[in-house]
């Protein structure tokens, strides 16, 4: 009989996950303020993906297709992509999950940059393996860096392309320079969940290359320029080799009916989606402008190709500071102390309206910090 025990004890790499903490949607007094703290779009879901959502209502009482049949044949029809290499889950946040628990383990080693997605870290303690963690290069990922901690141990790479929480991009070449230097058994995973909002010329050739080579996984989601964040819709395109083993430890169901109708109608919004990116483009410009023209009070955009901008406070006015004055106003931004970025705000592009009080809020405490 065992002694010494009063209660199950977690495993000690669980113990040691930092809770991923969400982008707050309320105020401390339980206010509702304009949420700027997630990156959801501003322009709301299609009216089609709507609609296709509520037709799912009728069939409430049974079980969605665990294949997700049609919703695969929708994407590859749309990406001209192989509907049989493709794996989904609740949010791309469940496929990176997936990807760390079939590909590494205890005391493996996963490697993602110094201004990552929380997600990253979380998915490599959960299955007991390492992280490793590349410096960047002034925000951006720094390929050299990464390939410089690479080591018989390294199982999995995370790169996010635009990269979240900084919004910066990484090129084709670099992506296709990043890869040809890796062990062939070294999974690379690119996480695109903001790729919709890149300009055409920017294509980094994830998709063409997780289409020709046995190593690479490419992830996405129907959360930020498709507008169905409520409903958890994540998916991903890898060598058939990758997603059978990622099917064989994926929950059965991992979103339903509803999910997968709206996710369908979603991918044929054409005019939702460029009028989603025309305003982001516009804005974030507008923005970025706005946050240039405050230089010398140390405020600084970081370039961004994705739907926010990460401002970094280098003078007297502290992100901390800036933090609460916009929320006193009724603006939830993202403040990620606990990511080394306790100097920067990352800011979703919102309406129009709501871009303008925020950049007037951030001028008049700038101004009032000296």
């Amino acid at each position: 009989m065992r002694t010494g025990m009063t209660a199950p004890a977690p495993k000690p790499w669980i113990a040691a996950i930092a809770p991923y903490v969400p982008g707050r949607a309320t105020a401390d007094d339980g206010r509702r303020v304009v949420k700027l703290s997630s990156n959801e779009n501003p322009l709301g879901t299609p009216d089609t993906a709507r609609e296709a959502y509520r037709g799912a209502a009728t069939e409430l009482e049974r079980y969605p297709d665990a294949s997700a049949a049609e919703l695969r044949a929708a994407l590859a029809a749309h990406y001209g992509i192989e509907a049989d290499r493709i794996v989904y889950g609740t949010g791309s946040d469940e496929v990176l999950h997936l990807a760390a628990g079939a590909f590494a383990g205890v005391g493996d080693e996963i490697i993602h940059v110094r201004y990552g997605f929380a997600v990253y870290d979380i998915a490599t303690r959960r299955v007991g393996a390492v992280p490793v963690v590349a410096p960047d290069r002034d925000y951006a990922t720094d390929v050299d860096a990464i390939l410089a901690r690479v080591t018989e141990r390294t199982k999995v790479i995370f790169v996010a392309n635009p990269n979240n929480p900084t919004g910066t991009y990484t090129s084709r070449e670099d992506i296709a320079r990043l890869h040809a230097a890796l062990p062939r058994d070294v999974l690379l995973v690119i996480d695109q969940a903001y790729t919709e909002y890149l300009d055409p010329e920017d294509d980094d050739g994830a998709l063409a290359l997780a289409r020709t080579e046995p190593n690479v996984l490419v992830t996405r989601t129907f959360s930020k320029i498709f507008g169905l964040a409520a409903e958890r819709i994540g998916w991903g395109y890898a060598s058939p080799a990758i997603i059978d083993a990622m099917h064989r430890i994926r929950a059965p169901f991992s979103f339903g009916i509803g999910a997968q109708r709206a996710a369908i109608a979603a991918l044929d919004a054409h005019d939702f989606i460029a009028a989603s990116r025309d305003h982001n483009r516009t804005w974030r410009g507008w923005f970025e402008r706005q946050i240039a023209a405050l230089s010398n009070h140390g405020l600084r955009a970081v370039p961004s190709k994705a739907n926010f901008v990460m401002v970094l406070f280098e003078g007297a006015l502290t992100a901390g500071a800036a933090y609460q004055a916009l929320m006193a106003a009724g603006y939830a931004t993202r403040w990620l102390p606990g990511q080394g970025l306790a100097h920067g705000l990352r800011i979703t592009i919102g309406a129009e309206a709501d871009m303008r009080a925020v950049a007037e809020i951030l001028r008049t405490e700038a101004e009032r910090a000296g």
